[in-house]
């Protein structure tokens, strides 16, 4: 059994797997291209949802963190805030990662870091990997090395529709920052598809803030640069953006249709995509290894390495049923539509409340999700009634 990618998805399908099937204890191998600790460029907002699957199975993360406990969606000149406590929490991918990588070597998972995947051959018997460390054979091959992921490109999967840039910086707070527990996603610019945010975050002991723009490039109308954009916000903070490190990266969201398995070999976390809206990553990996762990348990107890049947058993789970419904909202985020349903977010805060509870993984609150629907029917109905209503914006252009 073999995994190429020792990041939150390749990790927790290793550690699912292990409690699902503790007789493969020791069979289970990760490759990580990187030594840890490594660093890997993310905003590190991970929502409780993933943190009470991990308890689930008894792992803990124990690194330094931000507690998140308000939302705050900024558009259209008003910022609208949502609260609840201990929602998630903002952590560093140096450390999140290493330390799930030390639980999963406890628990006796066969983890190689600084070991690249070169080649992937597939034969009915089962899978031999080349890697820089020599080939390694396996019965079922797991991809979870990513957006630019090795094993998704030796089966030959195209490129998801869905693709995004993003770059952040780390600065010391500024006196117009909100409340260190809440995290700001700022859709105030409609020049681009996309969103600016500040997330507290914690830099070798001490309180910084993480400053970035997210750009979703499928649904833009003409090439933007990313830097221009975060200049800019920095710059209304009162930061000189000279003086900052910057870090770029690309994400991969999930989208319908493509394929996310193949005979003995399946797909999670950014290799198989992840929510295209927020770009969120973190919690998703984690709730794909709660989901293809328990699975490729079955399979292997049934002798059965056909994976034609992982999307279906994907789209019955929480993170199956949470990326189809993104993947959907999507046109509406980013598309024509997209000042309507800034206008809506802001009006219906029960609507975030929502939100920021299914962040967290809890119960959605009832009262809300009822208020919401009903306002969300009367925003419709208003837009559809008026002489140019919901027409107003700009149509998405796919590329």
């Amino acid at each position: 059994m073999l995994i190429v990618g020792g990041g939150p998805s390749g990790l927790a399908t290793a550690l699912f797997l292990q409690v699902a099937a503790p007789e493969l204890t020791g069979r289970i191998v990760v490759l990580e291209k990187e030594k840890y600790p490594r660093e890997k460029f993310c905003a590190g907002a991970v929502g409780a949802r993933a943190e009470a699957a991990l308890r689930a199975i008894g792992v803990t993360v124990d690194v330094p963190s931000v507690a998140i406990d308000a939302l705050a969606v900024r558009a259209q000149g008003r910022t609208r805030t949502v609260e609840s406590r201990a929602a998630g929490r903002v952590v560093r991918r140096i450390e999140f990662d290493h330390a799930l990588a030390r639980v999963a070597i406890e628990r006796g998972i066969d983890l190689r870091d600084g070991v690249r995947a070169t080649g992937l051959a597939l034969r009915p018997d089962g899978v031999t990997v080349e890697t820089s460390a020599g080939p390694i054979d396996a019965d079922v091959l797991v991809g979870a090395d990513g957006v630019s992921g090795f094993v998704r490109k030796a089966l030959g999967i195209p490129k998801a529709s869905y693709r995004a840039q993003a770059v952040e910086v780390d600065t010391e707070p500024v006196a117009s920052d909100l409340p260190r527990s809440t995290i700001l996603f700022d859709l105030g610019d409609e020049s681009y598809p996309g969103y600016y945010w500040d997330f507290p975050t914690v830099v070798n002991g001490e309180n910084l803030v993480c400053r970035g723009v997210y750009y979703l490039k499928t649904f833009a109308e003409r090439p933007t640069e990313i830097d221009d954009i975060l200049t800019r916000e920095l710059e209304v903070r009162g930061l000189d953006p000279s003086r900052y490190k910057r870090k770029r990266y690309a994400e991969q969201g999930f989208s319908r249709g493509v394929p996310v398995s193949a005979h003995r070999v399946l797909l999670v976390g950014e290799a198989a995509g992840i929510d295209p809206v927020t770009g969120e990553g973190i919690a998703q990996a984690i709730l794909y290894g709660a989901a293809a762990g328990p699975y490729l348990a079955r399979k292997l107890r049934a002798a059965n390495v056909n994976f034609s049947d992982f999307p279906g058993a994907l789209a019955s789970a929480s993170i199956g049923r949470d990326l189809l419904v993104r993947s959907a909202c999507l046109p509406l985020a980013y598309g024509r539509y997209r000042s309507a349903i800034e206008k809506y977010l802001l009006e219906t805060p029960e609507f975030l409340e929502v939100g920021l509870a299914h962040f967290a993984g809890r119960p959605f609150p009832r009262r809300a999700l009822g208020r919401a629907a009903i306002r969300a029917a009367a925003a419709t109905a208003k837009g559809l009634l008026a002489p140019d209503g919901l027409s107003r914006g700009r149509e998405p252009r796919l590329r």
